[in-house]
């Protein structure tokens, strides 16, 4: 017993200095200025200290910079480059594109996920994948089939949803409801299946519970302080590294099964009458069941969550904004007798005031890049190869120096330029190096249309009809978080109420 206590003792004093270095940062954890680093352990304490407000933390730290960079030294040494500044991101995302990739780390931790798709490869294979991929895009039979989709979901389960919500005066958690209609719209999209996940019982599908539980965790790897952690309960097969696998399992499986059906229905046909991404994609001679199944995941990932994180906070922004709900009303009045393509396009104010929202809570708030050799980007920063460089669109859209002293304002306007002629709004594009929501370069998102097509759709379904009330006190931000994509922690709860239509 005496020896067991010796040595407990002994433990003790040697973890004394530690547990110093720990309280003080705890007691510093709000801290905006770069963390300081020890050795070995690095910045570790900081960053535990604010793992779960890692995006706030990261953000706030970049203001306080006089080049919007900093780095973030973790344990065992490796560093992090975070960047909001514009000339970075311009470096990175376009001229040299050929430098900053994917990378082992980022590819290693959503292999298993992934796979060989589009957002986690890079060189010849991301090359043809993305040609592809525009192709297909670019196509109007594609956008009438979006467009058709989207209105389909919009009309026959969201609004209906909404309806019973408003006469029962019932509180619902439109966040989980704009995360169900989007599930619906990409896998009809991707697969031509639809999952009916909006339906009125809003039930528990198996496959859109195992992507979202594979989402979750391969972020919980993406983000871990030490990797190699996840790395032995996966080789073990224990703990959230078990249930990854289960997850992703059921997703791959369910997906191969997928792809076999529409595989079989096309070669009983003698010409393409579906248009969604598997058909197209089988059609031009693409029979592997990995790489087809990895493609459409990767598509499914993108366009699942994206639209409604935009989606729940722009509600949340809006009524927090009444004089902004009341221009988009009255645009949608005015566009309330054309035709769906004609009235999406010119809902000008609408899409400012989106652009808006998304520049205080952009749908993916963060995203990294390795460089892959030694490298210095414009503002000075030396990158050694190998290191992660992360952009940081939370941060710009946050920056005074970006945005003017006024940045923290929710002002639709700043995206707009009135015609002195005709009074009309006219939309101002910023620079995507400035605003980088929608990524840049040659990655920049190919659905980006589908998404401002889709978000307009509901926007204009949903505020024609219904007022969209929140439940928690006014003025109260709720909290963001990300795990590859925003959320609104704890679910947007709201009540529906019926417009008086005049």
């Amino acid at each position: 017993m005496m020896i067991i206590d010796l040595e407990f003792s002994t433990l003790l004093i040697c973890l004394v200095p530690f547990l110093f270095i720990f309280f003080i940062n705890l007691f510093h954890s709000k801290s905006t200025k770069i963390p300081k680093s020890y050795p070995i352990i690095g910045s570790y304490f900081s960053i535990l200290a604010n793992k779960h407000r890692r995006i706030q933390w990261s953000s706030d730290i970049i203001q306080t910079t006089t080049n919007l960079t900093f780095t973030l030294i973790r344990p065992f040494g490796n560093r992090q480059i975070f960047t909001a500044n514009p000339s970075n991101v311009q470096y990175m995302l376009k001229t040299h594109f050929h430098i900053y990739q994917k990378g082992h780390m980022f590819k290693s931790t959503m292999a298993d996920f992934l796979g060989d798709g589009i957002f986690n490869v890079d060189g010849e294979i991301w090359k043809y994948q993305r040609q592809v991929a525009s192709h297909e895009f670019n196509t109007k039979s594609l956008r009438k089939f979006i467009e058709t989709v989207v209105d389909a979901e919009l009309n026959e389960r969201l609004i209906p949803l909404l309806a019973v919500a408003a006469s029962e005066k019932k509180v619902v958690d439109l966040q989980d409801i704009l995360q169900r209609f989007a599930f619906d719209n990409i896998c009809k999209i991707a697969f031509g299946y639809d999952p009916a996940y909006l339906s009125p019982s809003l039930p528990q599908e198996k496959f859109a519970v195992a992507f979202e539980e594979a989402v979750k965790l391969s972020s919980e790897r993406f983000n871990a302080i030490f990797p190699f952690l996840w790395k032995i309960k996966r080789h073990f097969d224990f703990g959230s590294e078990k249930r990854f696998r289960i997850a992703v399992d059921e997703v791959r499986q369910f997906a191969k099964q997928l792809v076999r059906e529409k595989q079989s229905e096309l070669n009983q046909k003698s010409s393409l009458d579906s248009v969604d991404l598997l058909s197209r994609f089988l059609s031009v001679g693409h029979r592997d069941d990995d790489f087809v199944t990895d493609v459409v995941i990767s598509f499914i990932l993108a366009g699942r969550d994206t639209t409604s994180a935009a989606l729940t906070w722009f509600f949340w922004l809006i009524s927090e904004h009444p004089v902004v709900e009341s221009s988009i009303l009255n645009e949608i009045k005015l566009k309330s007798h054309t035709p769906v393509y004609e009235e999406v396009k010119e809902m000008i104010y609408t899409h400012a005031s989106l652009c808006e929202s998304m520049r205080f809570y952009p749908p993916v708030p963060i995203d990294s890049k390795t460089a892959t050799e030694d490298n210095v980007l414009p503002d000075g920063t030396f990158v050694k190869k190998g290191t992660r460089v992360s952009y940081h669109p939370y941060a710009m859209g946050r920056a005074e120096e970006l945005w003017g002293s006024d940045w923290n304002k929710f002002k639709p306007e700043r995206w707009l330029d009135k015609d002195e002629v005709t009074g009309n709004w006219n939309f101002v594009t910023k620079d995507m190096y400035t605003y980088p929501v929608f990524q840049a370069g040659p990655r920049i998102c190919l659905g980006k249309e589908m998404a401002f097509l889709q978000m307009k759709r509901v926007v204009a379904g949903v505020l024609r009809r219904f007022k969209v009330v929140p439940v928690t006190e006014k003025g109260v931000e709720p909290v963001f978080i990300s795990y590859l994509t925003a959320k609104m922690k704890g679910g947007f709860h709201v009540t529906i109420e019926e417009r008086d239509h005049e």
